[in-house]
């Protein structure tokens, strides 16, 4: 099959999206990257930025789907993306997107997991849907403000399991995905390759930091005030902690997809907080 050669990205300056535009542009692709912001994006410079997924439609041959970035326009762009001959969708979705929305916690911030998912199946396009788990960078947006004022985090369920991802991880399969053909009308779980517990997430970033910190169970109203304060609702923190209450003493999914698709093993989480050390420690 001809290979693509133009890809639309949504969501271009997020944690996945970033990523994936270099990914792409490394590979030679015409990137065509979708931001509200498009000054000053540090994008390589051939790639082209559009402030809306339909302006860039016409002419490509792809698109990364982001639900939480595209908002409202996600049913539009799709039949958009249909009309302007585009072959290949590929919807950025979650590894729980098939759970009861109660324990959706990314509904709150404007994920539409199922919905994305359901759109590229019936779009009549080539499609992949990737489901990664928790992002590393959740823990930084959690955790940061309390490590830098001490050494002791308050959050729900200490022996709660996840395995987080890497963002770049899930840009590198997404990256496959759009690149290659071997991925075609899957749905895949993408994890982190260890599950851990909450305290066991902590200690990986004392570990880097070279501090000995301490997490401390907290009760389900002061997780929902701390939530509140760092800018989430408060249905966000319902709807994680339901989620977490399930992993009590039972260790999260752990796929090899990762490893699979990409012939290398998945970054860790003590990897990933090496790399991003800042996010814990810069104000």
């Amino acid at each position: 099959m001809h290979p693509l050669n133009t890809v639309v990205v949504t969501g271009a300056t997020g944690n996945v999206g970033r990523p994936l535009v270099a990914e792409l542009a490394r590979a030679g692709l015409e990137v065509r990257a979708v931001t509200r912001t498009p000054g000053g994006t540090g994008f390589p410079r051939t790639v082209r930025t559009f402030a809306s997924a339909g302006a860039a439609l016409h002419g490509s041959d792809a698109v990364f789907l982001n639900s939480r970035a595209l908002g409202s326009a996600l049913t539009a762009t799709v039949t958009a993306a249909c009309d302007a001959g585009i072959r290949r969708l590929v919807a950025l979705s979650a590894i729980n997107a098939d759970d009861d929305f109660s324990r959706q916690p990314s509904r709150l911030r404007g994920g539409r997991n199922r919905e994305v998912e359901q759109l590229a199946v019936d779009s009549g396009l080539e499609w992949v849907n990737l489901r990664p788990s928790v992002f590393n960078s959740n823990f930084a947006g959690m955790w940061a403000t309390q490590i830098r004022l001490g050494d002791v985090v308050s959050g729900p369920f200490s022996s709660a399991s996840t395995a987080p991802i890497a963002e770049g991880d899930i840009a590198a399969v997404a990256a496959r995905a759009l690149l290659t053909d071997d991925l075609l009308h899957r749905r895949i779980p993408l994890t982190g390759p260890e599950a851990l517990t909450n305290s066991q997430l902590l200690a990986a970033v004392g570990s880097v930091l070279g501090r000995e910190l301490s997490y401390l169970e907290a009760p389900a109203d002061v997780m929902r005030q701390r939530f509140v304060d760092i800018g989430f609702p408060a249905e966000f923190a319902d709807a994680y902690m339901a989620l977490l209450a399930e992993t009590v003493d039972r260790p999260a999914l752990v796929t090899d997809d990762v490893e699979k698709i990409l012939d290398r093993p998945a970054q860790t989480f003590g990897q990933w907080v090496s790399a991003h050390r800042n996010r814990f420690t810069d104000w």
